[in-house]
């Protein structure tokens, strides 16, 4: 693939984890799920379809771009804190599952999916300048099996359908 192809690819892929995130806030979730914070990560379908079909360099160029426009879009650099470090915990976390090989890509979302919401945990402990935050963490990770879980379903099926097409035009 041209960089000149793989840099196109890498901000329609930017733009639809922006859409994503974007379009997950009309998702009535705290019906089903009434712990504050918790969120599909529809997001993070992009990230990992990055990271297995672009690499890890792309994938954190997304991830990256899609952390700082998603902030200044919704106008709350406070949430920056939460978004980078969660986003570059879930990406170390991935890049170093997926290295591993024995990881599926089921394994290696739910453990970014994990490894996310420790990041934000940290990011509260730094806001707060307290240990608080701690407590909810192993909710946290409960929920980050079946979010993991969801994206990693979903990137897998992504990748299945993709298989019935010629990938040599992209």
């Amino acid at each position: 693939m041209t960089s000149t192809r793989r840099i196109a690819l890498c901000a329609v892929l930017a733009a639809l984890a922006l859409t994503f995130s974007y379009l997950e806030s009309f998702f009535p979730l705290a019906l089903f799920v009434p712990l504050p914070g918790v969120k599909l990560g529809l997001a993070n379908i992009v990230t990992v379809f990055a990271l297995y079909f672009l690499g890890a360099s792309s994938a954190l160029a997304i991830l990256l771009v899609r952390c700082l426009l998603g902030a200044l879009f919704a106008g709350n650099a406070s949430a920056l804190i939460f978004s980078l470090l969660g986003g570059f915990s879930a990406m170390l976390v991935m890049i170093l599952l997926r290295r591993c090989r024995i990881f599926s890509i089921f394994g290696v979302s739910i453990g970014g999916a994990a490894a996310h919401n420790c990041g934000q945990i940290l990011a509260a402990l730094l806001t707060l300048g307290n240990a608080a935050p701690l407590a909810y963490l192993p909710v946290l990770l409960l929920v980050s099996l079946l979010t993991g879980s969801l994206t990693g379903l979903i990137a897998a099926l992504l990748f299945r359908s993709m298989a019935h097409f010629p990938m040599d035009h992209i």
